[in-house]
């Protein structure tokens, strides 16, 4: 009995909206250090940027993400501020 190889994957474009984000949130692992935490708190702030879903305080909250060394609104607002950088 064998097992497939994985699929496999391609990368965002480096100037995409989702790898901007998703970098940005990696490089937050400090204060997040669960990788699948990073993935679905990025997750939830693309929908957010993309009109679709909450800011990123909530998002904090909904993701119940484990912080380390940083309190929500903190880290709610290093979030914002990183966002912005990306809007523009």
């Amino acid at each position: 009995m064998s097992t497939l190889s994985p699929m496999p994957h391609k990368e965002f474009p480096a100037d995409s909206l989702e790898k901007q984000i998703y970098t940005m949130v990696d490089n937050l692992e400090v204060y997040i250090p669960i990788a699948n935490d990073r993935n679905r708190l990025s997750y939830n702030l693309y929908k957010f940027m993309t009109g679709e879903g909450d800011s990123p305080i909530v998002s904090i909250k909904n993701s119940k993400v484990v912080l380390s060394e940083i309190s929500v609104e903190e880290l709610a607002l290093k979030l914002e501020e990183g966002l912005q950088d990306i809007k523009r």
